[in-house]
């Protein structure tokens, strides 16, 4: 089997081994190399420290008592003199390795007796221990001075054996980081893996895959819930793009045979007879209509949805738009009886795109007249929305005809949706009305929606906000 280098589970592998070696290099450097400067920088504080604690309570009664609890405390020396060097007051002994050859502590003492200085550092080599002591001298006033010093112990056998505890620990390490790391990378990796293969075969168009791991991994989870939604999406918009290319197909074929067909009648069999011929001309012209509006909402769909499109802003007068759309509809009102009822609360002016709102008002009376019942009535209604007591305006086109199914509501914006697959042609429009109507109203930034009552008829319904109502 061959590994790949790339992988997520060799890339975890790698990094919990790197972060392993990244702890122990830690430990090796803070633990050997730097053990000596580590300690001596901690004595050098705590000998700074002490020196701060005998200046604040010189002076005090228990003075003397306070520089033996912290020689007691510490294991710090203290020596206090006068002028001449002499010692007064020393809690030197033996067992705190304090004691230094007199020749040295002469010189020191002599040195910064001399100097004048309120304090000064000294480092010097103790022979009756071999070892390094560091010596810190202060003025406490004219004549009196502190000597306080404290012993450099050697940490080189320390060192030794850290060093000697670290390779065990080191080589334990490593061999636990490297199982772990094993076992982790696999639990961590494998459901990624498993998404992984599950969307290669949605890729490959297999709908019915689910996205589903068994580890407690709460964004796993999400990650699997996400691609289950987006597959049911891909699903449903492959449906539906079925559905468009078939219906659209069927839409393009009619007219087109229909035109063939007559213009083949008209010039084999009616060219002379020019009733027939005008006849078959004018069904030639109303299927080419048909065809030229069918491109049109393909190309406007496409235009709306590829969000190129921007908005041209003007004054409308709603009642007068409205108007001028139904007049179209006369040779319906005398040849079909479609009665329509237009209740207009009042002619208000708007600010919107006037090409578009007047596509989204036509496509919704193409659909009242579609559906609605045995009637014929369609009702329009613009009319304040008093619902939110926020001076909205309501425009609301309704049909009477059987409603729309509960399961359907959702969708009958979508292109060419049918509760039904099989393709109905309408008696007016494309099939595409509604979603023009729903892409132009979320360019205006419109609230839309639709409610419907079984065997009681369809309200299409938008929402013209008060900022864009001028009177």
């Amino acid at each position: 089997m061959k590994i790949n280098k790339n992988s997520l589970n060799i890339k975890i592998w790698k990094y919990f081994i790197l972060f392993s070696i990244l702890i122990l290099a830690f430990l090796w450097l803070f633990q050997v190399i730097f053990l000596s400067s580590y300690y001596r920088w901690v004595k050098t504080n705590e000998l700074n420290e002490t020196v701060s604690e005998i200046k604040q309570s010189y002076n005090s009664d228990s003075f003397y008592n306070h520089i033996d609890q912290l020689t007691y405390k510490t294991g710090i020396c203290i020596e206090i003199t006068n002028n001449y060097g002499k010692t007064t007051y020393s809690t030197d002994s033996m067992d705190r390795g304090c004691i230094v050859n007199p020749n040295t502590t002469l010189l020191y003492k002599n040195d910064f007796l001399n100097s004048n200085d309120e304090s000064r550092s000294y480092e010097i080599l103790n022979p009756h221990f071999n070892n390094k002591t560091l010596i810190k001298a202060i003025t406490l006033d004219n004549n009196i001075y502190a000597f306080i010093n404290t012993s450099l112990e050697a940490v080189d056998s320390t060192a030794n054996i850290l060093t000697s505890q670290l390779i065990i620990v080191t080589f334990l390490v490593l061999i636990m980081s490297f199982i772990i790391a094993y076992f982790l990378s696999k639990k961590l990796s494998n459901p990624i893996v498993k998404i992984n293969n599950s969307a290669k075969k949605m890729a490959d168009g297999d709908y019915d895959v689910l996205f589903k791991i068994d580890e407690n991994i709460e964004e796993m989870n999400e990650l699997a819930t996400t691609l289950n939604y987006a597959k049911d999406e891909l699903s449903r918009t492959n449906e539906l793009r079925k559905d468009l290319m078939a219906n659209i197909s069927h839409d393009l074929k009619t007219p087109l045979t229909m035109i063939k067909a007559y213009a083949e009648m008209v010039r084999d069999l009616t060219y002379k007879d020019k009733e027939k011929r005008n006849n078959n001309l004018n069904i030639i012209i109303e299927e080419t209509d048909r065809l030229n509006n069918l491109v049109n909402d393909i190309l406007d769909l496409s235009v709306i949805e590829s969000k190129t499109q921007s908005l041209k802003e003007e004054e409308i007068k709603l009642t007068d738009l409205i108007n001028s759309i139904i007049k179209r509809y006369d040779i319906f009102v005398e040849k079909e009886k479609y009665n329509f009822i237009v209740n207009i609360e009042n002619n208000f002016t708007i600010l919107a795109d006037r090409k578009k709102l007047e596509q989204v008002i036509y496509n919704l009376i193409n659909n009242a007249i579609n559906y609605t019942g045995k009637d014929n009535n369609i009702f329009i209604n613009v009319i304040s929305d008093n619902n939110n007591n926020n001076n909205n305006i309501l425009v609301e086109i309704k049909d009477t005809g059987k409603g729309i199914l509960e399961k359907d509501i959702n969708n009958i914006w979508d292109k060419y949706y049918k509760s039904e697959k099989k393709h109905k042609r309408n008696a007016v429009g494309t099939g595409l009305g509604l979603s023009i109507v729903k892409n132009i109203l979320k360019l205006h930034k419109f609230e839309y929606g639709v409610k419907s009552e079984n065997n009681k008829g369809t309200t299409f319904y938008f929402i013209i906000p008060n900022n864009n109502i001028i009177e």
